[in-house]
């Protein structure tokens, strides 16, 4: 049986991702450092940081790896008209990158379905904070009446955005969160978002499963591609091409 490799916090180093565990699903490393170096390069492997409080870093890859290809996101009907109705009667506003922390800590404090407690810890948001700064995490916010009610964060490396996790505090936010995410990235030539785990909520809005082999082919070429490191603002004009 095949054991996660243990990583020196003195040198960033990940092992080749094929040693990881087939059970637990991904699992390839424990130990090294939470730092945004350490955090860059792992993202840019196909290798992220999921841990729950007092345990070790933990480092994963899993295979398959599900995906949202751009160009094939399912922005449903019924969605749109979500959109729509919270446009008229709820003064909806999407923002990027003006209430990064606030996300996160909406993202840690939403249940998930076979989940004790959550894994961003205050550590993990230190870091993700401190990249956000530098330009390479980014939150989009949905806004009902003023309010924060749903949103997104991830990493963006070059032309590749690694999704973290969303919340939903009214319904469909998060949907309409990774709606206008998608637009953004489609017009600045993204193709590909990673959403990491496979779930329905996903899947609705036209997630696939690929080999991790194919997810690393594919995201060493977006993560080369130019786009600059650097906080976003939303562009208005992506909320008309949906109303």
């Amino acid at each position: 049986m095949s054991l996660p490799v243990l990583l020196d916090p003195d040198t960033i180093f990940f092992p080749p991702t094929q040693l990881a565990m087939e059970d637990p699903d991904g699992l390839l490393a424990v130990g090294g450092d939470l730092t945004p170096d350490w955090i860059l390069e792992a993202y840019r492997n196909g290798i992220f940081p999921w841990f729950n409080p007092g345990e070790p870093i933990l480092w994963w890859t899993p295979n398959p790896r599900s995906i949202l290809r751009i160009d094939n996101i399912q922005l449903r009907k019924s969605l749109i008209k979500k959109i729509r109705q919270y446009a008229r009667q709820r003064n909806l506003v999407i923002k990027f990158d003006t209430q990064f922390a606030e996300v996160m800590k909406a993202c840690a404090l939403t249940p998930r379905e076979g989940q004790n407690g959550t894994w961003i810890t205050q550590e993990m948001l230190n870091v993700y904070s401190e990249l956000n700064q530098m330009g390479y995490a980014h939150s989009v916010e949905v806004y009902l009446d003023g309010d924060l009610q749903g949103g997104l964060y991830g990493i963006q490396i070059g032309k590749m955005f690694f999704g973290e996790s969303m919340f939903s505090w009214q319904a469909d936010t998060s949907k309409i969160a990774l709606a206008f995410l998608s637009k953004f990235l489609k017009k600045n030539g993204f193709k590909m978002i990673d959403t990491q785990i496979e779930t329905p909520h996903l899947n609705s809005m036209g997630a696939e499963l690929i080999a991790r082999e194919q997810f690393e082919m594919e995201i060493l070429e977006l993560t080369h591609q130019t786009f600059p490191a650097k906080r976003w603002a939303f562009d208005e004009s992506l909320l008309t091409e949906i109303l």
